[in-house]
């Protein structure tokens, strides 16, 4: 698998999709979204996919929407993020030993990526994680993003199911949390509150020797 690129064209309905907002919206970059954070990072975060207001219209994950407040401001209490609101791709906000991706680069149609789009699109994640350092954590914000990760390490999902806070070992060298994603509806009705975020992001820090 070749490495991550913004004219990848892999899936063709997602490329479709973007031509036609890059169509109605000039402005954003409505273009697969790259990966933000430092390569050998020591926590890889792993969302679902572009928001269309978010990431797909500043070109960063969870930027400019709603699923980052939650996100961004927790990394910033435990040190992982220069800053707790992300707004824009040059709004100075860095990551240290932190890595966001995503299951799917492409915005999907209504936010629901196809399973053949996220196997497509695994082979990318599974170099991310390659380039992990032994000792490392990755946290999986929704079901999706779970099976992609054990997709990427060629593990069966039936060994580990995705639940709010648990810890997994898949692979020699890597613990995988799960969390509930950060999303708007999981936010506001109260599935994911922010202590029950923090105390999952507390066990990764705590494991990673870098509490807040």
């Amino acid at each position: 698998m070749p490495r991550f690129s913004e004219s990848c064209r892999r899936c063709a309905r997602l490329a479709r999709h973007l031509e036609r907002v890059r169509a109605q919206r000039p402005d954003y970059h409505a273009r697969p979204v790259s990966p933000f954070g430092p390569e050998h990072a020591r926590l890889l975060v792993v969302g679902l996919a572009p928001g269309m207001h978010g990431a797909n219209r500043t070109g960063r994950p969870f930027t400019g929407d709603h699923a980052g407040i939650l996100l961004y401001d927790t990394l910033y209490r435990f040190g992982f993020s220069s800053a707790p609101v992300a707004i824009s791709a040059d709004d100075g906000l860095r990551l240290y030993r932190c890595r966001i991706t995503n299951a799917v680069k492409c915005l999907p149609p209504a936010n629901l990526p196809r399973s053949d789009e996220v196997r497509r699109c695994n082979g990318y994640l599974r170099n991310e994680i390659e380039a992990l350092p032994e000792g490392s954590v990755i946290l999986a914000l929704g079901a999706v993003a779970h099976r992609a990760v054990l997709m990427a390490l060629k593990t069966p999902g039936t060994r580990f199911k995705f639940s709010h806070g648990a810890r997994h070992v898949p692979a020699r060298g890597l613990t995988l949390y799960d969390s509930y994603h950060c999303s708007r509806y999981n936010t506001q009705t109260g599935r994911l509150t922010p202590e029950m975020f923090r105390k999952v992001v507390t066990a990764i820090a705590e494991e990673l020797s870098c509490p807040a």
